[in-house]
């Protein structure tokens, strides 16, 4: 699992686009704004149904706490993932309210990867203060 800046960097010679950049900074502006109305404080569910809503406004596509099947040796498990938002039929998108993203959080996200075969996952906090912050993992 990758961590991937937000701009383009250099390897070489050649300049490399970032996956999914325009689709991550709507995302990331909808986040903003949500913040920037609530603040840091309220629980992961008041979140979900605000980003939700700003996701709507601005027409990200998404689909909320979907259904992911879940597989051991090729038979399919009772259990099933329900990641945040999939947004863009591409992306994972989960929320958290917690003081810091912690390792736990970012197995996750890498599990949420693994199971959606999705390849960019971006863990949001709201808990954070003074700003939501947003990561980014590339399986």
């Amino acid at each position: 699992m990758n961590h991937e800046p937000h701009e383009l960097h250099e390897k070489g010679a050649e300049k490399k686009q970032v996956l999914y950049r325009e689709e991550c900074y709507a995302i990331q502006g909808a986040v903003f704004e949500v913040y920037r109305e609530m603040g840091s404080g309220f629980l992961e569910a008041v979140y979900q149904e605000c980003t939700e809503e700003e996701f709507q406004t601005r027409k990200i596509p998404f689909l909320a706490q979907s259904e992911i099947p879940l597989f051991f040796k090729g038979r399919k498990l009772k259990q099933v993932y329900r990641p945040d938002f999939l947004c863009y039929e591409k992306i994972v998108v989960e929320l958290k309210a917690v003081k810091e993203i912690d390792d736990e959080h970012r197995a996750q996200i890498f599990n949420y990867l693994k199971a959606t075969k999705m390849r960019l996952g971006l863990p949001v906090n709201f808990g954070h203060f003074p700003k939501a912050t947003v990561e980014r993992f590339i399986l």
